[in-house]
């Protein structure tokens, strides 16, 4: 609902912010560094599209999302049994989809283990494209977000394919490229059962001219070794993702490589990581830790060590929702309302980022508008 308000009587207001604030950008001191060249500083990312509003991952979320003014959408990719790649957040799309109302497919429910977690329920590698298409997206988290399942069953799974075609059209129809920014999910899992994702979205980059050093696309992803095999396949911008500093990326468990996201984090971390990659995405914790009761504390020197080494940061995930906000920024009791999402941005943009991941584009662009002015 509040989505709809921006589209309809800000929409004209969100436009000229965000061409405001993209020359602003251009002037304040930043040079365009790397990949993100052409892009406003901090860059607003549409996490799996406009997901505040819209079940994410569907063409809804991502045409909402660049409506909004968003600087660029994001997309998950994982495989289907022969061998398309789709948007989903996850292979196991239980909770994604209407699957588990098809009785043709009850069958296809089984219980796997992805990086060491056991699931049970529905997952992509075992469906068609054109199974998968019967389907229709749903509400990821319709506890916190019961609005967004006013559209559940309106949209199908969409492929990177069909994605990229949408981009190119939207593209020209504004003008200027749509950016996009595509991960690989789980891609040594897919590889371990015959579907690799990296030579799949590789020929993909190539057939849609995106493959390209200036091409208006970031790749990511948490397995460093994908982004490593990528850019042996193209010459698009890369980024490594990165979760809490304990964590130990999958594909390091498997080559029994020790190393943790702290160690990655490190200039030496760094350095290693820029000699394949042109950014980071780290947690936001990682830039801003949190206190034992959830409230921001001081900053890391993660922005200027990156930089430094000569890359970009696009830190995720920025929400509206009391639930997902740092504590010093929840307003009131109730876990599904809107908290101070604009104190947070705020804080985390003063860091000197260059963009961030959210699932509410327009209050972030807002966000961007003040601290820009400012």
């Amino acid at each position: 609902l509040l989505g709809a308000a921006a589209l309809g009587a800000g929409a004209a207001v969100l436009g000229a912010a965000g061409t405001a604030a993209a020359g602003t950008a251009a002037a304040a001191g930043k040079d365009g560094r790397g990949p993100h060249r052409g892009l406003p500083v901090p860059a607003v990312v549409a996490h799996r599209g406009a997901s505040g509003y819209r079940p994410e991952h569907t063409l809804g979320a991502y045409q909402f999302a660049l409506d909004m003014g968003a600087d660029v959408i994001e997309q998950d990719l994982v495989p289907t049994r022969d061998g398309h790649l789709v948007c989903r957040h996850e292979n196991d799309i239980t909770g994604t989809t209407d699957v588990a109302d098809h009785a043709e497919f009850a069958g296809r429910k089984t219980t796997k283990t992805v990086d060491g977690t056991e699931i049970t329920g529905w997952f992509t590698e075992d469906f068609t494209l054109a199974e998968l298409k019967t389907l229709r997206a749903t509400e990821r988290i319709p506890a916190v977000r019961p609005h967004n399942t006013l559209y559940n069953g309106r949209w199908e799974i969409p492929s990177f394919e069909e994605v990229l075609r949408w981009a190119d059209r939207e593209g020209r129809r504004r003008g200027r490229p749509v950016w996009l920014h595509v991960e690989t999910k789980h891609p040594s899992y897919f590889r371990g059962i015959g579907l690799g994702l990296e030579e799949r979205l590789a020929k993909l980059l190539r057939r849609y001219g995106r493959h390209r050093k200036n091409a208006p696309v970031f790749l990511q992803s948490f397995e460093p070794t994908s982004m490593e095999r990528m850019s042996r396949l193209v010459s698009t911008p890369r980024v490594v993702l990165l979760w809490t500093a304990d964590d130990r990326p999958w594909d390091f468990r498997e080559a029994g490589d020790p190393r943790t996201v702290a160690d990655l984090v490190t200039p030496e971390g760094l350095a290693w990581i820029a000699g394949f990659a042109q950014g980071i995405g780290p947690l936001l914790d990682l830039v801003i830790p949190k206190d034992a009761a959830g409230r921001l504390t001081t900053p890391t020197t993660l922005v200027e060590d990156a930089h430094r080494a000569g890359l970009v940061l696009h830190p995720y995930t920025m929400r509206n929702e009391n639930t997902f906000l740092p504590a010093d920024f929840r307003r009131g009791t109730d876990p599904a309302a809107y908290g101070d999402a604009f104190g947070a941005y705020r804080a985390y943009f003063a860091t000197g980022i260059d963009g961030i991941f959210t699932d509410n584009p327009d209050t972030a662009l807002l966000a961007r508008e003040d601290f820009l002015r400012d």
